[in-house]
């Protein structure tokens, strides 16, 4: 690749691509292809002016020779990439932008007067037939306004300010629908897929496998807790799958042989192998923008109080001009009340801040599936936190293995390994990853395995039966005992870490031992919370009395529970809103989903599993817990800017109505004021909230 730098300072380097016209697409292949570049930390690419910004670690010299080496032309791009680019989106609304002002400017210095009253006479219908149409369905909204205040600008043949209303409200128009796309878009690229790796059902065996390498046709085998990769028919097993991402519906729908399953949906229960009919995923990511289009969860509560009071105060502008009019006799007078309207402004800041917070979060890598949980957010004073994967890292580590059994510990790990690499769960990654690093290979000798959630995994190995999860499933549940002469080596298991209970034939096999590191946040974000208006912080988990008191006192909890189950999580959380509180929940198993669902706000950490983080109403995609701070940030400072847009509206609009009526100012003056106001408090929604607190 043939480039020149622009500039640069230690780690970063600004540099424009030597070519001719660089498209949208190429930009992307090229911001794609530089993202994979092992030295390169973050780029940008802006296509209008050929140049990208790369940061980078290592040698600067090191650096250039992979540049120089780097061929857009050898990459090979995934489809999502295209789908989900927001680049066009963005060209699209600044071209629209750029060209109706500069049609504007081009209008006002070259063409004639005659042929520019026309120009506005042909432009004006648009706004009166909407005015019009909304009367005859009996109903008096912010287009009869518009179209009120066109047709009489016209009427006096006050061309300039009928031109001025109608570029205005078209500027006005444009943004609002900008913002709220690019919103949309960014909303559902959070939420579209990002599966690797898949199942796949060959020769009887069932082999791990790249999503890109499986084709239409394909024999999938999805489990408990997966999200399912692609469209397709069942054609084994039985299951109830969490379809309300894709069709609202909010109960688990049942799935066995013949039925079809949608790419993105997720498998609460039972476990299903389906044969795949679509691999692309295309129809994931528009089927996603067009539920999010649809969807209430997207109104905020404000946006809806705005919307409504913009439509009721409609009737009082017209009557206000009708009444200025009968006192005075003034039709200038009159006017000014007509070109000034609270409605305008409070249809488009409302929204436009809304959505501008939850892009806002987005670039924290905070995805928010509706502004109606940012206000929750903000007026919440309960936050509930399980403890594994979300207080603790997601990463736990094996830290050591006590055998039961004359079975080597590695030959044990590796046992373990194959049942639990089936399942997405933080303690099931550390197994594998602790046997993956001694070069253990597990290939699928056991027959169909099982998950009990938050208990553990039953399945055959070799015709004995095996079992590994917790101490309540392997020995009271499923009966197992100590070996004979090894309860002093049971009673001496070392009590800092978790431990994975393996039986074989009812016989306790080895007990894993697992280190969960906390988040070295915790403590900190914990007490943050509490100073931004958390009344009560509650730790929640299955682990024991004793890991869960160590870690709740490390991190300051105000109350904390051990060992339970994950229908005793949405207990506590249902009793605590029966109490009147304001509850969030914040989670990142399978075991925490019934607990996010019944919270008011249910936030899962990322690294979770795929089915918290498909029920949750907000996902954290960053690794550090201090995200949740500047979460409540956002929420309070969106209710901020609110309250204030209310009073800047109110203030501003008043202000130019009075100086209608007493004369001080014209109605193509006050037209010209409220409407570069309305834009001005629009834009000023949409700065970021974070950097204004």
């Amino acid at each position: 690749m043939k480039f020149r730098i622009l500039h640069e300072i230690k780690g970063r380097m600004r540099i424009r691509i030597s070519c001719g016209r660089m498209s949208c697409r190429d930009a992307d292949i090229l911001q794609y292809g530089l993202l994979c570049l092992p030295c390169v930390t973050s780029a940008k690419v802006y296509e209008r002016s050929r140049d990208a910004v790369i940061c980078y670690t290592g040698e600067r010299g090191n650096v250039l020779k992979v540049l120089q080496r780097f061929s857009g032309e050898k990459i090979s791009v995934p489809d999502h990439v295209w789908q989900n680019s927001g680049r066009k989106v963005n060209r699209y609304y600044q071209d629209k932008i750029v060209w109706k002002t500069t049609l504007r400017l081009a209008g006002k210095l070259f063409m004639p007067v005659p042929v520019r009253c026309m120009a506005v006479c042909c432009r004006s219908s648009r706004f009166i037939w909407k005015g019009v149409r909304a009367l005859c369905r009996g109903r008096l909204e912010v287009s009869v306004l518009d179209g009120t205040a066109i047709a009489v600008s016209l009427l006096r043949r006050d061309m300039k300010t009928a031109g001025s209303v109608m570029f205005l409200l078209g500027i006005g128009e444009l943004l609002e629908e900008w913002t709220h796309k690019k919103s949309v878009d960014d909303l559902a690229r959070s939420m579209s897929l990002n599966i690797g790796r898949v199942w796949v059902l060959a020769d009887g065996r069932e082999v791990l496998v790249d999503t890109k390498q499986v084709r239409e046709g394909d024999l999938v085998v999805l489990r408990m807790g997966n999200v399912i990769p692609f469209d397709g028919v069942v054609v084994e097993g039985t299951g109830a799958v969490n379809q309300s991402s894709m069709t609202g519906e909010a109960l688990p729908v049942a799935k066995e042989t013949g039925g079809y399953v949608y790419a993105g949906t997720v498998l609460e229960e039972g476990q299903l192998t389906i044969s795949v009919k679509e691999t692309s995923g295309s129809n994931k990511y528009e089927k996603i923008v067009r539920m999010i289009e649809e969807s209430e969860k997207l109104k905020s509560k404000a946006e809806g109080k705005a919307a409504r009071l913009a439509d009721r105060l409609v009737p009082y502008t017209l009557f206000g001009t009708a009444l200025v009019y009968l006192l005075t006799r003034n039709v200038q007078k009159a006017l000014s009340v007509l070109m000034v309207d609270f409605s305008c402004a409070l249809k488009l800041a409302m929204p436009v801040s809304v959505l501008s917070a939850i892009r806002e979060a987005g670039n924290h890598h905070i995805t928010i599936k509706g502004g109606t949980f940012l206000e929750k957010v903000s007026e919440a004073d309960t936050i509930i936190f399980d403890k594994t994967g979300t207080l603790t890292r997601a990463r736990p580590t094996v830290a050591k293995i006590v055998p039961f059994t004359e079975e080597s510990p590695d030959e044990l790990l590796r046992i373990a390994a194959c049942l639990e690499e089936h399942f997405p769960h933080s303690m099931a990654r550390a197994v594998v990853h602790a046997a993956s690093e001694k070069g253990l290979t597990h290939e699928e000798t056991h027959s169909r395995v099982e998950y009990i959630v938050a208990h553990g995994i039953a399945s055959m190995i070799d015709g004995r039966k095996v079992v590994i999860g917790s101490y309540h499933f392997v020995f009271e549940d499923e009966g197992c005992i100590i070996p004979k002469g090894l309860e002093n080596r049971f009673d001496g298991l070392p009590e800092e870490y978790s431990h994975l209970y393996l039986a074989i034939e009812k016989q306790l096999a080895a007990v894993i031992c697992v280190e969960d590191p906390l988040r070295e946040e915790a403590a900190a974000v914990v007490e943050s919370l509490r100073k931004a208006g958390f009344g009560k912080i509650v730790m929640m988990t299955g682990d024991s009395e004793r890991i869960a008191g160590s870690i709740a006192s490390k991190v300051g909890v105000d109350e904390y529970y051990s060992e339970v189950l994950p229908e005793e999580k949405a207990d506590f959380v249902k009793k605590e809103r029966e109490a009147g509180r304001k509850v969030i929940m914040v989670g990142d198993g399978i075991n925490d989903s019934p607990a996010l669902s019944a919270a008011d706000v249910g936030i899962a950490i990322s690294d979770g599993a795929q089915i918290a983080r498909e029920i949750a109403d907000i996902t954290i995609e960053a690794d550090d817990l201090s995200e949740l701070v500047t979460l409540r940030l956002i929420s309070h400072g969106l209710l901020e800017r609110i309250r204030k847009n209310y009073i800047r509206i109110v203030g501003i609009n008043s202000g130019l109505i009075l100086l209608g009526i007493t004369g001080r100012i014209q109605p193509t003056a006050s037209a010209m004021a409220h409407n570069v106001s309305t834009l001005m408090i629009g834009l000023g929604s949409m700065k970021n909230l974070v950097d204004e607190r």
